[in-house]
């Protein structure tokens, strides 16, 4: 049993946000399949409308043009309340323009009673993210927490500052963290010489796990003091047991799920799960070493 942002888990498998978690049937399947936990696509009080949003499939990987779920947030309040009556463990992420809108929205989320948020302020593919700052991710923190009693991590992406934004967040009344998001990343298209998806946008996959790993090694190693939910190229369950063990309390999945969604989930569970895996390899390279 894994306890994070006051839910009770069966195991520290999460799905993290994204488009694979938009629709009420679909967070239940995942539940239903074996995920601890999921976390829905953002909500945000102006959905997107208009957008372009494309994924692009990467060798080891994908870059996405998304934001946020283009449902209304009155629609996504009747979601979470029938999610929240069966008691299953569903983390609302939510994001706004402003602080005190964020703050609004955190109020309406927990009257569902939904237990636990996901503040997904450090989204790169909108104006705001790409421009992320402690004093930014401390004005969103305080006012959600000047708002609500409800247990929330805030998602930031890894890179520069990291650190001292994470910190912002624990001073500002955070529970926990989530890190990372998705990092800038660029395709060039080879025939038009221009850039895929016409710009920079979030890269997810394999590719940025020994990122996230080290940006956890480096808050544990500066005596960061709040849990830490690890998201980034989680492709089995030793990618899992390895955020694990450098100090996280959860691991998010979500790019992997693109292919096979309900097939790769149940093996990363049972990977994760499985009690011999992790410590067979530990006698395996004893035995090789003696």
């Amino acid at each position: 049993m894994t306890h994070v942002l006051g839910l009770d888990l069966a195991n520290p498998v999460v799905v993290g946000s994204g488009l694979l978690t938009d629709q009420e049937r679909n967070i239940r399947r995942l539940l239903d399949t074996g995920a601890g936990a999921v976390v829905t696509k953002t909500i945000h009080p102006s959905p997107p409308t208009g957008l372009d949003e494309r994924i692009l499939r990467l060798p080891t990987g994908m870059i996405n043009s998304t934001t946020y779920s283009k449902r209304s947030v009155g629609h996504w309040l009747g979601i979470l309340r029938s999610l929240a009556s069966d008691g299953l463990p569903v983390i609302a992420s939510v994001h706004a323009d402003t602080p005190a809108e964020l703050a609004e929205l955190a109020v309406q989320v927990e009257a569902t009673g939904c237990r636990a948020l996901e503040l997904g302020i450090s989204c790169l593919n909108e104006e705001a993210g790409l421009d992320d700052s402690a004093e930014r991710v401390t004005s969103y923190t305080e006012a959600v927490r000047a708002a609500t009693r409800l247990p929330f991590s805030v998602k930031l992406a890894g890179g520069e500052g990291l650190n001292a934004r994470a910190f912002a967040a624990a001073r500002a009344g955070a529970d926990a963290v989530t890190v990372s998001d998705t990092l800038p990343a660029a395709v060039v298209d080879p025939e038009t010489g221009e850039l895929e998806l016409g710009g920079v946008f979030g890269y997810s996959g394999p590719g940025i796990k020994p990122l996230v790993l080290a940006s956890l090694w480096n808050l544990r190693r500066a005596g960061f003091p709040l849990p830490v939910l690890a998201t980034g190229g989680v492709q089995s369950g030793r990618d899992v047991h390895d955020y694990l063990r450098l100090g996280a309390v959860v691991a998010q999945v979500y790019s992997a799920l693109h292919t096979d969604m309900h097939a790769t989930l149940a093996r990363i569970v049972a990977e994760t799960d499985a009690p011999s895996a992790p410590g067979a390899r530990a006698r395996l390279t004893e035995e090789v070493g003696s």
